[in-house]
């Protein structure tokens, strides 16, 4: 980490190792570690690196300044053609791939709130640990889309169908006690502990055998790529629909949004 000024506006991945444990700091605080396209791709870059060190056992993934991720950059969702949305998508499924199926743990310290894109990613951590005062939700449907990243696949996993299914079609909001009680949220530490207590969780997994490890985790991602074609498919029709536009620009002036089906 450096010590030099950085701007207000900054968008970066801060990388720190500790032994065999990478953390990975998603710092975007101008909008709360949205993740917008960029940040996305550096994080699919570190992994996809991270796959061919074998001196990296584990990986702890986090957001700055009490936040993990305030879900996806609305501000960034200018997508004008099929083909573009299709690219888009499979840029970012990178992440969401090397997480739930590439060879090292990832485990989540989440503090603050973890909502729409950010809920996707810390679902497809292995490991989820939650401050008792973090909000979790999924609003995917305030700005005319489906949920994306995985989260179709990863929360059903977690929680069961019928939960997952009122979580992703009402987006409300949930505490940590409730998320820890439905399976949501893995272990739940007082507020601002989410971080050392990960990187516990992540120094006892970076000492097992790594390639039992890696196999568990291929095999639990069993069906995950046709589930990943088939977000990409609707997610991408949504993307060009007159109520997605009318969603971000609603966000956008902080009005509620009028739909009309189109």
């Amino acid at each position: 980490m450096t010590d030099a000024p950085l701007p207000a506006d900054r968008m970066r991945i801060v990388e720190e190792q500790s032994g065999a444990v990478l953390t990975l700091t998603m710092d975007y605080p101008a909008r709360r570690n949205a993740l917008a396209l960029p940040l996305r791709e550096r994080l699919a870059e570190i992994l996809d690196r991270v796959e061919g060190d074998a001196g990296i056992r584990a990986i702890v993934l986090t957001g700055s300044e009490g936040v993990f991720s305030a879900g996806g950059d609305i501000s960034g969702m200018n997508v004008v053609s099929g083909a573009s949305g299709r690219e888009r998508l499979r840029r970012v499924h990178r992440v969401i791939r090397l997480l739930l199926t590439g060879k090292t743990p990832v485990v989540a310290a989440v503090e603050g709130w973890c909502v729409g894109a950010g809920l996707s990613v810390a679902c497809a951590c292995d490991t989820i640990v939650a401050a008792e005062d973090a909000t979790f939700m999924a609003g995917f449907g305030k700005v005319g889309l489906m949920p994306d990243l995985g989260l179709p696949f990863t929360l059903p996993g977690r929680v069961g169908f019928g939960r997952a299914r009122q979580i992703l079609l009402y987006g409300n909001q949930i505490k940590t006690p409730e998320a820890e009680r439905i399976g949501l949220v893995d272990a739940v530490v007082p507020k601002g502990q989410a971080l050392p207590a990960a990187l516990e969780k992540a120094r006892f997994l970076a000492e097992q055998a790594p390639l039992p490890m890696a196999l568990t985790k291929a095999l639990l991602a069993d069906g995950l790529d046709r589930a990943l074609e088939t977000e990409r498919h609707y997610q991408t029709m949504l993307f060009l629909s007159a109520d997605h536009a009318e969603g971000r620009e609603a966000f956008m002036a902080k009005r509620p949004p009028r739909f009309t089906g189109d």
